[in-house]
């Protein structure tokens, strides 16, 4: 196992060697938390042959084979070397995540990796960590937010093991999981949250349907219960966007900050009864959690539009009619096309 890992983390710790003391001690503790994965893992294989093994782990690793090797053979996704290991964490989820915004914009802060390119967050294996870097943020007049992941993706540079913290999803929602990750190891461009996102999430929702109509035992309700919970994330990003796109507008009018801090705590306090309509149309308390949080341009930001370009993605795939190998070399083709050639394709 060493000799495999020699590149990777040559790879993983050279950026180290050329970024300040901050930097430093950031990705040590990320090459710390990557690595307490790696060396914490064991064979799915070997595992299920042990009789010790509880029945419900049981079967969510033995869905886990069964996903992959869909993946890999009806779905042309890189299912060889991820999740084909198990790694059993101390902690409810293995990474947390901390955004950023001024005070007045709703535009987040970005933070720039080696192979990830720039995105809005910043990821901490450890919960204190996380808390104490957001409080800097916060001294610096930052507005910030800090929230747990349960699974996240090393682009293939690793074979990521399942963790524990991704075995409490419904079935479902773990193959969906594990089709959006392998997706991103198919295809990513750095830099490009929105591009990467949303072809992911097709992949993703594409998958679970195909797998679905291939397993057809009780597929018709599981589809009537995704499409319902499909629904309500889009109505809760719908609602949330609103708000944010009159705090931008807000930002924008020129009035004294005083003013605008007025206002700006008028609209948080309209989103939280806007939500309260909502939940109680609906009965979904999924997002009551999200709504303990203070509501601010940090938070907001977190919600940002996965499924932009599905409907792009969609109408992609039925040009190809269907064919996925054809389809993704088609949005290889868009991946390397220059940044303002690929908007104008994708009509952004």
């Amino acid at each position: 196992m060493r000799k495999a890992l020699a590149r990777p983390l040559l790879l993983l710790f050279l950026p180290v060697l050329l970024v300040s003391c901050e930097s430093v001690s950031y990705y040590g503790q990320a090459a710390r938390g990557q690595l307490s994965l790696l060396y914490g893992r064991q064979d799915i294989e070997r595992l299920l042959t042990d009789s010790a093994l509880d029945a419900q782990t049981r079967a969510k690793l033995q869905l886990v084979q069964r996903a992959l090797a869909f993946a890999q053979d009806s779905l042309q996704l890189p299912a060889r070397g991820s999740y084909r290991s198990f790694t059993a964490l101390d902690r409810p989820f293995v990474v947390w995540n901390v955004f950023a915004a001024p005070e007045f914009s709703v535009e987040p802060t970005q933070w720039c990796y080696p192979i990830a390119g720039c995105v809005s967050y910043r990821g901490y294996f450890s919960e204190q960590a996380a808390r104490d870097y957001a409080e800097r943020l916060q001294v610096q007049g930052l507005e910030v937010y800090s929230g747990g992941v349960d699974a996240y993706s090393t682009l293939g540079w690793f074979d990521d093991p399942l963790t524990s913290a991704v075995l409490r999803r419904p079935d479902h929602r773990l193959v969906a999981l594990l089709y959006h990750e392998l997706a991103h190891q198919r295809l990513y461009v750095a830099g490009d949250t929105e591009f990467n996102e949303s072809f992911a999430s097709f992949v993703e929702q594409e998958g679970l349907r195909r797998w679905l109509a291939q397993t057809g035992q009780g597929a018709a309700q599981q589809r009537e219960q995704i499409a319902r919970e499909n629904q309500l994330q889009q109505e809760f990003v719908n609602l949330v966007s609103a708000h944010r796109d009159a705090l931008r507008e807000l930002y924008a009018s020129g009035m004294t900050p005083a003013r605008m801090r007025a206002e700006k705590q008028a609209l948080q306090a309209q989103l939280r009864q806007d939500y309260a309509r909502w939940r109680e149309t609906t009965s979904y308390t999924g997002y009551d959690r999200w709504f303990e949080g203070p509501l601010n341009n940090a938070q907001l930001a977190t919600v940002a539009s996965y499924n932009a370009l599905v409907p792009f993605f969609e109408g992609l795939l039925e040009q190809q009619q269907g064919d996925l190998p054809a389809f993704y070399a088609a949005v290889e083709a868009l991946a390397a096309l220059p940044a303002q050639e690929r908007d104008s394709r994708l009509g952004r």
